[in-house]
């Protein structure tokens, strides 16, 4: 589905850039030896061996093994040294960009050198038809160790095994077994979607009274990419002391911080905007993308922020709870069903929102993470627009720090880097309003 989906203007690729600390004692070719011991592809899992076939007719699509081209999807990239972070931005924004080869295996890897500071960068990215947030953290996290003296990343020890049995026939006989299962479910979802569209803090009627915003336009190919690293101790105690949680606390941030970026073009619409908040849906080794979701109000239409965190809170714990409530088959379901208003806002970018932007949320690790010996500093995730649905927020908690990525249309959302500043400010005006 997010392959077919895909135009012109708005390729569906996601991915992440991350910034590394060069080991001590290095030499000047740790970077350029890294990138060949990439380009082996030794660690290369399903479905990044694989092409999508279609079919004779279009008709019915599955995943073809193949071998890939290690020249085409691993590349060196530098900066002009000394290239600082800026610098750095504008080279994944240019390279986020681009679009994949939907012909050929939907990945691509760049290691980037140059970067000032004594560090290097590294920028991947792979099709949402290939893997979701999660999947990408748990193929990531197979390149990195937590031993700075181990020998993990590309090759090592820590790379997956080979599996001798075609992961791809499997995920298609699991597929066809699901859409034979999910008939019997037409109806619990059909129930369920009922019951979630009455009474307080309904996440159905939130997304039924989104309002249209600047973020919600046609879409051109060019993004702009901001970032924000928020201190997850803070966010901790504003969480306690409410009776929250942290996820609440970032949404009521970036409420706080689209409300004043909106009411200084004179563009906030008196309705609250919403948001899409996609939840991670636990699966086996295989399975490349599991995803439900809610829609939530931001409250944007609310001064007070601890107010403002109350009412996300209420909406958040109801819409979980009620995920949660699904069968496997219903929510799978559900989860193609709150694809659709992607889908048809592809075609039909007239339509009415059923929300305002995406915010999702990924756990990277709580310990510090190694590539060959280089110390990763940052990673910031870069997600995937749509027509009619201009700004997308991916979170990445890692170490002590959360980093939100912001990925705006470039056309159509100026000074997208107001968002990140702005998401801080409102974090101190909720941390004040807290005590």
């Amino acid at each position: 589905m997010f392959v077919r989906m895909e135009t012109s203007r708005a390729p569906l690729h996601i991915g992440c850039g991350a910034i590394f600390e060069l080991p001590e004692g290095a030499g000047p070719g740790f970077v350029r030896d890294l990138h060949q011991a990439f380009a082996q592809l030794d660690w290369v899992p399903f479905p990044y061996d694989s092409v999508v076939d279609h079919g004779p007719a279009n008709a019915l699509s599955r995943w073809v093994k193949t071998r890939p081209d290690p020249s085409y999807h691993v590349r060196l990239s530098a900066l002009p040294s000394p290239g600082n972070d800026a610098q750095l931005g504008q080279l994944i924004e240019r390279l986020h960009s681009n679009p994949l080869d939907l012909s050929k295996p939907l990945w691509e890897a760049h290691v980037i050198e140059g970067l000032e500071g004594n560090r290097f960068a590294f920028y991947f990215k792979a099709h949402h038809g290939a893997t979701d947030g999660l999947g990408a953290m748990r193929t990531i996290k197979q390149w990195l160790s937590t031993d700075p003296n181990g020998l993990g990343g590309p090759g090592g020890e820590d790379a997956p095994d080979k599996k001798e049995l075609e992961k791809a026939d499997r995920a298609a006989i699991r597929v066809a077994r699901g859409i034979v299962s999910s008939l019997g479910a037409t109806g619990e979802m059909a129930g369920k979607v009922l019951e979630m569209a009455m009474g307080a803090n309904s996440a159905v009627l939130g997304a039924l009274r989104t309002p249209r915003t600047p973020f919600n336009k046609r879409v051109t190919r060019n993004r702009r990419i901001a970032k924000a690293e928020l201190d997850l101790g803070r966010m901790r105690a504003i969480a306690k002391a409410t009776d929250t949680t942290v996820n609440d606390v970032v949404l009521t941030a970036l409420a706080g911080s689209v409300r004043r970026y909106l009411a200084e073009q004179e563009q906030l619409p008196k309705r609250s905007l919403t948001a899409s908040v996609p939840v991670g849906i636990d699966r086996d080794e295989e399975t490349i993308n599991a995803a439900a979701g809610f829609v939530c109000p931001l409250g944007t239409d609310i001064e007070d922020p601890v107010e403002r965190l109350r009412r996300i809170n209420a909406v958040t714990s109801r819409g979980k709870k009620e995920l949660v409530a699904l069968s496997p088959s219903a929510l799978q379901q559900f989860t193609l069903a709150g694809l659709l208003p992607i889908a048809f806002s592809q075609k039909v970018v007239t339509a009415p929102p059923l929300f305002n932007f995406v915010v999702s949320n990924l756990v990277l690790s709580k310990e510090p993470l190694y590539l060959a010996g280089a110390k990763l500093v940052s990673m910031v995730p870069v997600s995937f627009l749509s027509d009619g649905y201009g700004l997308n927020v991916t979170l990445i908690g890692y170490g002590d720090k959360v980093t939100l990525g912001f990925v705006g249309c470039r056309d159509t959302i100026p000074h997208l880097q107001r968002l990140a500043i702005y998401t801080h400010d409102a974090l101190d005006d909720l941390e004040k309003a807290a005590g």
